[in-house]
């Protein structure tokens, strides 16, 4: 999807990285539907694009995402007064399918937090590979205090802190300031300028892409496994990948500059 044609998104697709800045600071860059269906779209872009190595996610104008388009929501009301009973799941879903999206991709993401973090937002913190805020991130929970459920959330939630974090924020419509957000690893640094942020961004995509784009794929598909499967379960398919990783291009490559003291090449540069 090209840049001129996305309503809610900027994007920056540069020296393998893909930014998508989410672009709504009127709102708080509330998650509208248009916004769900541009992040889907363009990650799906990216996946396909060999040039794509990293993904960053960002708001644009001093937060990430205050939740959900009370717009859409509206509507949805308005469907279901006039008979369509499905009309909110069918909204609500899409938000998971989103959040879904994301934790599944083969591409290392990358979340930059600051300001309100909430609804689909704080879905996709908790799927990200790796969280930087600044210390001004405030995550929000209210549903149970708003008489809703936090029904898209609670699976990225739960498996990012645990059941036991993920219930204690949940039933006291959790806010979390950056302390403790980096206490609870809801995020895994926080920075307290823009300076040490964008030094902080600049070295972990370097770090990834000091990675071989197949191995982080085949890796995360790997610990995701883990995370639900018993380990005796895992020897031999654990031990076909790395045996299929090994004589892979990107196998004889990392080997090779390994040994004669290089850096890896292991994609065309992006021209």
């Amino acid at each position: 999807m090209a840049q001129t044609q996305l309503k809610t998104l900027l994007l920056d697709h540069t020296a393998g990285v893909l930014t998508i800045t989410l672009n709504r600071p009127e709102v708080r860059n509330a998650m509208s539907l248009d916004m769900v269906g541009e992040l889907t779209d363009v990650l799906g872009g990216a996946e396909a694009d060999a040039s794509v190595r990293v993904v960053v996610v960002r708001g644009q104008g001093g937060h990430f995402c205050a939740g959900g388009d009370i717009g859409d929501m509206a509507q949805a009301r308005m469907k279901m007064a006039a008979g369509d009973k499905d009309a909110m799941a069918e909204v609500n879903a899409k938000f998971g399918r989103l959040c879904l999206a994301y934790a599944r991709s083969p591409l290392p993401i990358i979340t930059v937090l600051e300001g309100s973090v909430m609804g689909g937002g704080f879905g996709l913190a908790c799927v990200s590979d790796v969280t930087l805020a600044m210390n001004n991130v405030v995550f929000r929970l209210p549903e149970t205090s708003l008489g809703v459920v936090p029904a898209q959330i609670a699976p990225f939630l739960v498996e990012r802190i645990g059941y036991a974090e993920a219930k204690r924020l949940a039933v006291t419509g959790g806010k979390v300031e950056a302390a403790e957000a980096l206490a609870i690893r809801l995020v895994h640094e926080v920075h307290a300028d823009a300076e040490s942020l964008n030094t902080a961004i600049k070295q972990v995509i370097d770090r990834m892409l000091a990675c071989a784009p197949g191995a982080i794929a085949t890796t995360k598909k790997l610990l995701a496994r883990a995370r639900l499967e018993a380990p005796q379960g895992l020897i031999d398919d654990a031990a076909q990948l790395f045996s299929q990783a090994i004589q892979s291009a990107e196998g004889q490559e990392g080997t090779a500059a390994f040994m004669q003291k290089r850096k890896p090449n292991w994609v065309p540069q992006e021209s």
